[in-house]
């Protein structure tokens, strides 16, 4: 890929198609290299105990006013090692980017922006499948700075990979894109169902 489109790539990536919160400046240029997963630190038994506990924390964990620290350590708790978080973005004509990033590298990339400026996700629909042992989620959000707010400035949808090891739920990666006039969120996912 063109270094000029990487870098046009990246930027746009952590400037605004981060679903949990744009991005701190610093955080722009080329991901940081990826390097043996970290310990995961131990989980609250109730944010792990079902799916529904699962996902109502992964958004409760990254939502918060201005100035609010976010407990890090809780976020990667719901992740299993080696776990990935994946944006998209694209310019028209041009081919998408997905770029995967580690729990450590999200937080660094996303922590600063959230942190100083506020930012509240929710899920506003939701499609679960289940086969075997894997668990898909399309869960569509919104996304705003304060919870008053009368409309969100982003929606999407994370496709989420979850695993039950038959002791507690793990996110094994959160892949998302953004909601934009040619890019609609279909219908089908602004409501709870799907299948089991």
């Amino acid at each position: 890929m063109p270094k000029t489109l990487l870098r046009w790539s990246l930027t746009l990536l952590t400037a605004t198609l981060l679903p949990f919160g744009a991005a701190d400046a610093k955080a722009q240029g080329a991901p940081p290299a990826a390097g043996a997963p970290t310990a995961v630190p131990p989980a609250r038994q109730a944010d792990v105990a079902s799916l529904d506990a699962i996902l109502t924390a992964l958004y409760e964990v990254i939502s918060g006013p201005a100035g609010q620290r976010r407990d890090w350590d809780r976020f990667r708790s719901l992740f299993m090692p080696g776990a990935r978080l994946i944006p998209t973005s694209g310019q028209p004509g041009r081919p998408a980017v997905a770029l995967a990033w580690s729990p450590d590298e999200y937080v660094q990339r996303a922590a600063p922006g959230l942190e100083r400026d506020g930012f509240f996700e929710r899920e506003i629909g939701r499609r679960v499948d289940t086969f075997g042992r894997i668990t898909q989620v399309f869960s569509a959000y919104d996304s705003r700075r304060t919870p008053t707010d009368t409309r969100p400035f982003q929606r999407g949808i994370n496709s989420i990979q979850l695993l039950n090891d038959g002791t507690r739920w793990w996110v094994v990666s959160v892949y998302w894109d953004t909601e934009r006039p040619d890019n609609p969120i279909p219908r089908r996912y602004l409501t709870k169902g799907g299948g089991r």
